[in-house]
Protein backbone atom coordinates (compact mmCIF):
# COMPACT_ATOMS: atom_id res chain seq x y z
CA UNK A 1 0.00 0.00 0.00
CA UNK A 2 0.90 3.42 -0.51
CA UNK A 3 0.16 6.99 -0.04
CA UNK A 4 -0.88 9.31 -2.98
CA UNK A 5 2.64 10.67 -3.53
CA UNK A 6 3.86 7.10 -3.87
CA UNK A 7 5.98 6.98 -0.73
CA UNK A 8 5.45 3.55 1.30
CA UNK A 9 3.39 4.27 4.49
CA UNK A 10 5.99 2.89 6.88
CA UNK A 11 9.17 4.91 4.65
CA UNK A 12 9.66 7.63 7.38
CA UNK A 13 12.44 9.24 5.30
CA UNK A 14 11.46 11.41 1.85
CA UNK A 15 14.07 13.92 1.76
CA UNK A 16 18.24 13.29 2.61
CA UNK A 17 19.61 16.69 3.30
CA UNK A 18 23.10 16.72 2.10
CA UNK A 19 25.61 18.84 2.94
CA UNK A 20 27.43 20.20 -0.45
CA UNK A 21 26.56 19.93 -4.03
CA UNK A 22 29.14 19.48 -5.81
CA UNK A 23 29.62 15.79 -8.17
CA UNK A 24 29.97 13.77 -5.28
CA UNK A 25 26.01 15.55 -4.00
CA UNK A 26 25.08 15.21 -7.59
CA UNK A 27 26.33 11.23 -8.23
CA UNK A 28 24.31 10.45 -4.63
CA UNK A 29 21.63 11.93 -5.38
CA UNK A 30 21.63 10.13 -8.73
CA UNK A 31 21.93 6.80 -6.74
CA UNK A 32 18.87 8.08 -4.39
CA UNK A 33 16.44 8.48 -7.03
CA UNK A 34 15.67 4.51 -7.54
CA UNK A 35 15.61 4.43 -3.66
CA UNK A 36 12.22 6.46 -3.36
CA UNK A 37 14.62 9.59 -2.24
CA UNK A 38 15.07 12.94 -2.98
CA UNK A 39 17.38 14.95 -2.11
CA UNK A 40 18.27 18.77 -0.95
CA UNK A 41 21.92 20.65 -0.67
CA UNK A 42 23.14 23.20 1.19
CA UNK A 43 25.93 24.63 -1.26
CA UNK A 44 26.34 28.71 -2.02
CA UNK A 45 26.85 27.98 -5.73
CA UNK A 46 23.23 27.99 -6.64
CA UNK A 47 24.01 26.26 -10.49
CA UNK A 48 26.37 23.52 -8.71
CA UNK A 49 26.13 19.76 -10.24
CA UNK A 50 23.76 18.79 -7.56
CA UNK A 51 21.09 21.27 -8.48
CA UNK A 52 20.18 19.27 -11.46
CA UNK A 53 18.59 16.66 -8.62
CA UNK A 54 16.98 18.92 -5.83
CA UNK A 55 16.67 22.11 -4.53
CA UNK A 56 19.71 24.47 -3.34
CA UNK A 57 19.96 26.27 -0.26
CA UNK A 58 22.62 28.86 0.57
CA UNK A 59 24.71 28.79 3.79
CA UNK A 60 22.34 31.54 5.11
CA UNK A 61 18.97 29.68 4.69
CA UNK A 62 20.33 27.02 6.93
CA UNK A 63 17.08 26.37 8.37
CA UNK A 64 15.10 26.19 5.88
CA UNK A 65 17.29 23.54 4.86
CA UNK A 66 16.74 21.16 7.41
CA UNK A 67 13.19 22.00 7.23
CA UNK A 68 13.09 20.23 4.15
CA UNK A 69 14.91 17.07 5.33
CA UNK A 70 14.67 13.98 7.29
CA UNK A 71 17.86 12.65 7.46
CA UNK A 72 21.43 14.39 6.80
CA UNK A 73 25.19 13.37 5.19
CA UNK A 74 27.96 15.37 3.50
CA UNK A 75 29.71 15.23 0.82
CA UNK A 76 32.68 17.25 1.50
CA UNK A 77 35.06 17.13 4.87
CA UNK A 78 35.65 20.45 5.18
CA UNK A 79 32.25 21.21 6.06
CA UNK A 80 31.61 23.12 9.11
CA UNK A 81 31.65 21.00 12.32
CA UNK A 82 29.33 23.65 13.65
CA UNK A 83 26.47 23.26 11.30
CA UNK A 84 27.01 19.27 11.56
CA UNK A 85 26.78 19.52 15.70
CA UNK A 86 23.58 21.80 15.10
CA UNK A 87 22.16 18.71 12.88
CA UNK A 88 23.60 15.88 15.59
CA UNK A 89 21.42 17.83 18.23
CA UNK A 90 18.42 17.83 16.18
CA UNK A 91 18.94 14.12 15.64
CA UNK A 92 19.52 13.61 19.06
CA UNK A 93 16.39 15.15 20.02
CA UNK A 94 14.27 13.17 17.81
CA UNK A 95 13.17 15.84 15.48
CA UNK A 96 15.64 14.94 12.66
CA UNK A 97 16.40 11.03 11.89
CA UNK A 98 20.42 11.56 11.66
CA UNK A 99 23.27 12.86 10.51
CA UNK A 100 25.85 11.03 9.55
CA UNK A 101 28.40 10.95 9.43
CA UNK A 102 29.00 11.16 12.88
CA UNK A 103 31.26 14.30 14.14
CA UNK A 104 33.89 12.46 15.66
CA UNK A 105 34.62 11.34 12.27
CA UNK A 106 34.62 14.73 10.28
CA UNK A 107 36.57 15.87 13.75
CA UNK A 108 39.57 13.83 13.13
CA UNK A 109 39.28 14.01 9.32
CA UNK A 110 40.22 17.60 9.33
CA UNK A 111 43.08 17.09 11.53
CA UNK A 112 46.35 15.38 10.57
CA UNK A 113 47.84 15.08 13.54
CA UNK A 114 44.35 13.93 15.36
CA UNK A 115 43.98 11.17 11.93
CA UNK A 116 47.56 9.40 12.70
CA UNK A 117 46.99 9.74 16.53
CA UNK A 118 43.96 7.51 15.59
CA UNK A 119 45.06 5.11 14.02
CA UNK A 120 48.53 4.43 16.26
CA UNK A 121 45.81 3.99 18.75
CA UNK A 122 44.67 0.96 16.92
CA UNK A 123 47.90 -0.13 15.88
CA UNK A 124 47.28 0.58 12.18
CA UNK A 125 51.09 2.00 11.07
CA UNK A 126 51.81 4.88 9.58
CA UNK A 127 54.59 6.87 8.44
CA UNK A 128 56.46 8.25 11.16
CA UNK A 129 55.16 11.64 12.56
CA UNK A 130 55.49 13.93 15.68
CA UNK A 131 53.93 17.08 16.75
CA UNK A 132 55.43 20.44 16.59
CA UNK A 133 54.48 23.24 18.74
CA UNK A 134 57.59 25.26 18.42
CA UNK A 135 60.88 25.59 17.22
CA UNK A 136 62.73 23.57 19.73
CA UNK A 137 60.05 20.74 19.14
CA UNK A 138 61.09 20.98 15.36
CA UNK A 139 64.71 20.84 15.74
CA UNK A 140 63.92 17.30 18.26
CA UNK A 141 61.59 16.18 15.19
CA UNK A 142 64.14 16.55 12.60
CA UNK A 143 66.70 14.82 15.06
CA UNK A 144 64.25 11.89 15.79
CA UNK A 145 63.20 11.32 12.27
CA UNK A 146 66.24 11.94 10.33
CA UNK A 147 65.97 14.43 7.46
CA UNK A 148 64.31 15.41 4.86
CA UNK A 149 60.87 15.53 6.97
CA UNK A 150 57.99 17.79 5.76
CA UNK A 151 56.55 19.93 8.07
CA UNK A 152 52.58 20.76 7.39
CA UNK A 153 50.24 22.70 8.76
CA UNK A 154 47.62 19.81 10.69
CA UNK A 155 45.04 21.60 9.88
CA UNK A 156 43.73 23.48 6.60
CA UNK A 157 46.60 23.80 3.83
CA UNK A 158 46.21 22.56 0.48
CA UNK A 159 48.29 22.50 -3.44
CA UNK A 160 51.50 22.56 -1.51
CA UNK A 161 50.29 25.61 1.12
CA UNK A 162 50.47 24.93 5.13
CA UNK A 163 53.60 22.83 4.06
CA UNK A 164 57.55 23.41 4.43
CA UNK A 165 60.10 20.53 3.24
CA UNK A 166 63.15 20.48 5.48
CA UNK A 167 65.99 18.81 3.68
CA UNK A 168 68.56 20.13 5.83
CA UNK A 169 69.36 21.65 9.73
CA UNK A 170 69.52 25.25 8.01
CA UNK A 171 66.24 25.02 6.79
CA UNK A 172 64.89 24.64 10.33
CA UNK A 173 64.54 28.21 11.00
CA UNK A 174 62.48 29.49 7.56
CA UNK A 175 60.24 26.63 8.35
CA UNK A 176 59.32 27.46 11.33
CA UNK A 177 58.86 31.00 10.83
CA UNK A 178 56.60 30.13 7.43
CA UNK A 179 53.98 28.19 9.38
CA UNK A 180 54.12 29.01 13.32
CA UNK A 181 51.31 31.29 12.81
CA UNK A 182 49.37 27.91 12.74
CA UNK A 183 49.65 27.00 16.35
CA UNK A 184 48.04 29.58 17.28
CA UNK A 185 45.57 30.11 14.93
CA UNK A 186 46.79 33.61 13.20
CA UNK A 187 47.62 34.29 9.51
CA UNK A 188 46.20 32.79 6.55
CA UNK A 189 46.74 29.24 7.13
CA UNK A 190 44.07 27.99 9.72
CA UNK A 191 42.06 30.15 11.86
CA UNK A 192 41.96 27.04 14.16
CA UNK A 193 44.85 26.99 16.45
CA UNK A 194 46.53 23.51 16.02
CA UNK A 195 50.35 21.81 16.31
CA UNK A 196 52.25 21.44 13.01
CA UNK A 197 53.03 17.71 12.15
CA UNK A 198 56.52 16.45 11.10
CA UNK A 199 56.16 13.66 8.79
CA UNK A 200 59.71 11.15 7.73
CA UNK A 201 60.01 9.68 4.96
CA UNK A 202 59.84 6.22 3.88
CA UNK A 203 60.00 3.79 0.83
CA UNK A 204 56.96 2.77 -1.19
CA UNK A 205 55.97 1.27 -4.37
CA UNK A 206 52.84 2.84 -5.00
CA UNK A 207 49.34 4.10 -3.36
CA UNK A 208 46.26 2.09 -3.20
CA UNK A 209 43.07 2.79 -1.79
CA UNK A 210 39.67 0.84 0.23
CA UNK A 211 36.23 2.04 0.38
CA UNK A 212 33.71 0.90 2.53
CA UNK A 213 30.80 1.32 3.95
CA UNK A 214 28.62 0.87 7.32
CA UNK A 215 25.12 1.10 8.81
CA UNK A 216 23.77 1.71 11.88
CA UNK A 217 23.73 -1.66 13.30
CA UNK A 218 27.19 -1.91 12.56
CA UNK A 219 27.18 -4.19 9.23
CA UNK A 220 30.04 -3.56 7.26
CA UNK A 221 31.23 -4.39 3.19
CA UNK A 222 34.55 -3.74 1.97
CA UNK A 223 35.48 -3.23 -1.97
CA UNK A 224 38.22 -4.30 -3.41
CA UNK A 225 41.86 -2.50 -3.08
CA UNK A 226 42.69 0.36 -5.94
CA UNK A 227 45.34 1.50 -7.06
CA UNK A 228 45.97 5.24 -7.85
CA UNK A 229 48.06 7.41 -10.25
CA UNK A 230 48.21 11.02 -9.84
CA UNK A 231 49.39 14.23 -12.39
CA UNK A 232 50.28 17.36 -10.48
CA UNK A 233 49.20 15.96 -6.92
CA UNK A 234 45.17 15.57 -8.58
CA UNK A 235 43.89 12.10 -9.32
CA UNK A 236 44.38 10.88 -12.77
CA UNK A 237 43.29 7.11 -12.88
CA UNK A 238 42.06 4.36 -10.32
CA UNK A 239 42.55 0.71 -11.76
CA UNK A 240 40.24 -1.73 -9.90
CA UNK A 241 40.77 -4.02 -8.90
CA UNK A 242 44.99 -3.03 -7.83
CA UNK A 243 46.60 -5.98 -9.46
CA UNK A 244 48.92 -8.14 -7.20
CA UNK A 245 47.62 -7.09 -3.82
CA UNK A 246 45.31 -9.99 -2.77
CA UNK A 247 47.88 -10.71 -0.15
CA UNK A 248 47.11 -7.04 1.28
CA UNK A 249 43.16 -7.35 1.08
CA UNK A 250 42.76 -8.65 5.04
CA UNK A 251 45.24 -5.91 5.90
CA UNK A 252 42.99 -3.29 4.43
CA UNK A 253 39.95 -4.91 5.29
CA UNK A 254 41.09 -5.62 9.01
CA UNK A 255 42.26 -1.70 9.16
CA UNK A 256 39.38 0.52 7.88
CA UNK A 257 36.88 -1.98 9.64
CA UNK A 258 38.51 -1.36 13.05
CA UNK A 259 38.25 2.55 12.14
CA UNK A 260 34.87 2.93 11.01
CA UNK A 261 33.77 0.76 14.71
CA UNK A 262 35.80 2.88 16.43
CA UNK A 263 34.23 6.06 15.21
CA UNK A 264 30.80 4.05 15.34
CA UNK A 265 30.87 5.36 11.62
CA UNK A 266 27.81 5.28 9.09
CA UNK A 267 27.85 5.64 5.53
CA UNK A 268 30.97 5.24 3.14
CA UNK A 269 34.76 5.87 4.23
CA UNK A 270 37.82 5.84 1.95
CA UNK A 271 41.28 4.85 3.75
CA UNK A 272 43.87 5.92 1.68
CA UNK A 273 47.24 3.65 2.20
CA UNK A 274 51.03 3.21 0.54
CA UNK A 275 52.43 -0.06 -0.14
CA UNK A 276 55.72 -0.31 1.40
CA UNK A 277 58.27 -3.18 2.55
CA UNK A 278 58.31 -4.45 6.07
CA UNK A 279 61.59 -5.51 8.24
CA UNK A 280 61.54 -8.62 6.64
CA UNK A 281 61.33 -7.31 3.30
CA UNK A 282 57.22 -8.54 2.75
CA UNK A 283 54.84 -6.20 1.44
CA UNK A 284 53.24 -4.30 4.32
CA UNK A 285 50.59 -1.15 4.17
CA UNK A 286 51.18 2.41 5.91
CA UNK A 287 47.71 4.02 6.30
CA UNK A 288 47.79 7.61 5.29
CA UNK A 289 44.12 9.28 5.88
CA UNK A 290 40.76 8.59 5.98
CA UNK A 291 38.38 10.43 4.16
CA UNK A 292 34.57 10.78 5.98
CA UNK A 293 32.45 10.22 2.29
CA UNK A 294 32.50 9.08 -0.83
CA UNK A 295 35.52 9.23 -2.86
CA UNK A 296 36.99 9.79 -6.29
CA UNK A 297 38.83 6.96 -6.16
CA UNK A 298 35.42 4.93 -6.24
CA UNK A 299 33.74 6.40 -9.16
CA UNK A 300 34.58 3.22 -10.75
CA UNK A 301 32.09 0.94 -8.86
CA UNK A 302 29.11 2.99 -10.94
CA UNK A 303 29.38 -0.06 -13.73
CA UNK A 304 32.43 -1.96 -12.02
CA UNK A 305 30.61 -3.20 -8.72
CA UNK A 306 27.19 -4.95 -8.25
CA UNK A 307 26.28 -1.66 -5.81
CA UNK A 308 28.34 1.25 -6.48
CA UNK A 309 29.95 3.23 -3.96
CA UNK A 310 26.75 5.85 -3.92
CA UNK A 311 23.92 3.64 -3.37
CA UNK A 312 25.28 1.80 -0.76
CA UNK A 313 26.18 5.24 1.17
CA UNK A 314 22.13 6.28 0.50
CA UNK A 315 21.60 2.65 2.08
CA UNK A 316 23.52 3.71 5.02
CA UNK A 317 21.95 6.67 5.98
CA UNK A 318 18.75 5.92 5.43
CA UNK A 319 19.05 2.65 7.20
CA UNK A 320 18.55 0.21 4.30
CA UNK A 321 20.72 -3.17 4.29
CA UNK A 322 24.00 -2.58 2.09
CA UNK A 323 24.22 -4.09 -1.59
CA UNK A 324 27.12 -6.47 -2.05
CA UNK A 325 30.38 -4.81 -3.34
CA UNK A 326 32.10 -7.70 -5.64
CA UNK A 327 33.44 -6.20 -8.99
CA UNK A 328 31.73 -6.73 -11.48
CA UNK A 329 34.22 -6.64 -13.90
CA UNK A 330 38.28 -5.35 -13.92
CA UNK A 331 37.85 -1.48 -14.67
CA UNK A 332 39.97 1.57 -15.09
CA UNK A 333 38.62 4.75 -14.00
CA UNK A 334 40.01 8.36 -15.20
CA UNK A 335 39.35 12.04 -14.39
CA UNK A 336 38.68 14.31 -17.04
CA UNK A 337 40.79 17.64 -15.93
CA UNK A 338 39.98 21.00 -17.62
CA UNK A 339 39.09 20.11 -21.46
CA UNK A 340 35.93 18.18 -22.18
CA UNK A 341 36.76 15.46 -24.41
CA UNK A 342 34.83 14.66 -28.00
CA UNK A 343 31.89 12.58 -26.23
CA UNK A 344 31.70 10.76 -29.79
CA UNK A 345 35.22 9.27 -29.96
CA UNK A 346 35.24 8.79 -25.92
CA UNK A 347 32.06 6.33 -26.76
CA UNK A 348 33.40 5.16 -29.66
CA UNK A 349 35.48 3.17 -27.47
CA UNK A 350 33.98 0.27 -26.47
CA UNK A 351 33.67 -0.06 -22.81
CA UNK A 352 33.54 3.31 -22.29
CA UNK A 353 31.20 4.70 -19.58
CA UNK A 354 31.15 9.11 -19.56
CA UNK A 355 29.62 10.96 -16.32
CA UNK A 356 30.00 14.69 -16.80
CA UNK A 357 29.40 16.72 -13.65
CA UNK A 358 27.96 19.70 -15.69
CA UNK A 359 30.77 22.57 -14.62
CA UNK A 360 32.28 25.13 -16.67
CA UNK A 361 36.18 24.24 -18.41
CA UNK A 362 38.83 25.54 -15.70
CA UNK A 363 42.37 24.66 -15.94
CA UNK A 364 43.28 20.99 -13.48
CA UNK A 365 39.18 21.51 -12.69
CA UNK A 366 37.29 17.90 -12.28
CA UNK A 367 34.82 17.83 -14.61
CA UNK A 368 33.53 14.24 -15.33
CA UNK A 369 35.39 10.93 -15.56
CA UNK A 370 34.95 7.91 -18.00
CA UNK A 371 35.23 4.45 -16.68
CA UNK A 372 36.31 1.68 -18.95
CA UNK A 373 35.40 -1.61 -18.58
CA UNK A 374 35.44 -3.88 -22.08
CA UNK A 375 33.84 -6.94 -22.28
CA UNK A 376 37.33 -8.68 -22.63
CA UNK A 377 39.90 -8.09 -19.92
CA UNK A 378 42.83 -7.95 -22.56
CA UNK A 379 41.28 -5.16 -24.28
CA UNK A 380 41.50 -3.11 -21.08
CA UNK A 381 45.04 -1.43 -21.58
CA UNK A 382 44.44 -0.96 -25.92
CA UNK A 383 41.47 0.85 -24.76
CA UNK A 384 43.05 2.60 -22.35
CA UNK A 385 45.63 3.80 -25.30
CA UNK A 386 42.73 5.00 -26.93
CA UNK A 387 40.84 6.68 -24.48
CA UNK A 388 43.79 8.76 -23.64
CA UNK A 389 43.97 9.70 -27.44
CA UNK A 390 40.55 11.44 -27.26
CA UNK A 391 41.49 13.87 -24.20
CA UNK A 392 42.80 17.16 -24.13
CA UNK A 393 44.16 16.92 -21.19
CA UNK A 394 46.41 13.32 -21.14
CA UNK A 395 47.83 13.93 -17.49
CA UNK A 396 50.61 12.12 -18.57
CA UNK A 397 48.83 8.69 -19.18
CA UNK A 398 50.09 9.00 -22.77
CA UNK A 399 53.72 7.56 -21.35
CA UNK A 400 54.20 4.65 -20.29
CA UNK A 401 55.65 5.25 -16.74
CA UNK A 402 58.69 3.88 -15.34
CA UNK A 403 58.21 2.05 -11.35
CA UNK A 404 59.88 5.91 -10.58
CA UNK A 405 57.59 7.77 -12.67
CA UNK A 406 54.19 6.80 -12.12
CA UNK A 407 54.03 8.56 -8.99
CA UNK A 408 53.53 12.61 -8.88
CA UNK A 409 56.69 14.53 -7.69
CA UNK A 410 56.68 17.56 -5.22
CA UNK A 411 59.03 20.44 -6.00
CA UNK A 412 61.65 19.63 -8.80
CA UNK A 413 64.54 20.86 -6.44
CA UNK A 414 63.31 17.73 -4.07
CA UNK A 415 64.94 15.18 -6.92
CA UNK A 416 68.38 16.74 -6.95
CA UNK A 417 71.24 15.41 -5.75
CA UNK A 418 71.70 17.24 -2.15
CA UNK A 419 75.52 17.30 -0.61
CA UNK A 420 74.66 14.54 1.71
CA UNK A 421 72.26 12.14 0.04
CA UNK A 422 70.01 11.87 -3.31
CA UNK A 423 66.26 12.64 -2.09
CA UNK A 424 63.41 11.28 -4.62
CA UNK A 425 60.19 12.59 -3.00
CA UNK A 426 56.89 11.78 -3.95
CA UNK A 427 53.33 13.42 -3.52
CA UNK A 428 49.95 11.61 -3.71
CA UNK A 429 46.86 13.68 -2.92
CA UNK A 430 43.54 11.63 -3.98
CA UNK A 431 40.86 13.89 -2.14
CA UNK A 432 37.90 15.06 -3.97
CA UNK A 433 37.98 18.59 -2.83
CA UNK A 434 41.68 20.06 -1.93
CA UNK A 435 44.36 18.27 -0.63
CA UNK A 436 47.93 18.53 0.09
CA UNK A 437 48.20 15.19 2.15
CA UNK A 438 51.67 14.32 0.60
CA UNK A 439 53.89 11.32 1.53
CA UNK A 440 57.72 11.33 0.86
CA UNK A 441 60.57 8.77 0.19
CA UNK A 442 63.89 8.06 2.29
CA UNK A 443 66.74 6.21 0.85
CA UNK A 444 65.62 4.11 3.99
CA UNK A 445 62.22 2.72 5.69
CA UNK A 446 61.38 3.55 9.12
CA UNK A 447 58.69 2.07 11.49
CA UNK A 448 55.95 4.51 12.65
CA UNK A 449 56.03 6.36 16.13
CA UNK A 450 53.17 6.58 18.19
Amino acid sequence: MTTANAYPVTQTIRTIGILGGGQLGMMLAEAAMPLGYQCVFLEDSADCPASLYGRVFHSEQLEAFIEAADVFTLEFENTPTATVEQLTALSKSGSKQGMFPPLIALDIAQDRLKEKQMFNSLDIATVPFMAVNSEAELKQACDELGLPIVLKTSRGGYDGKGQFVIKQDSYIKAAWQELKDAVTGKGSLTPTPAPLIAEGFINFSREVSMIAARTQNGQVRCYDLVENHHHHGILAKTQAPAVGTSHLLKQATDAITTVMNHLDYVGVMALELFVTKDERGNDALLANEIAPRVHNSGHWSIEGAITSQFENHIRAVVNLPLGDTDNVHPAIMLNILGQYPDISAVLNIDGAHYHSYHKEERDDRKIAHITLMPNDVADLEPALAKLVATLPNKMGLEKKPSPIDSQPKVEDSLTKTDSNNTVESKVLAIEDGPSDKAINAKSKTEKAKK
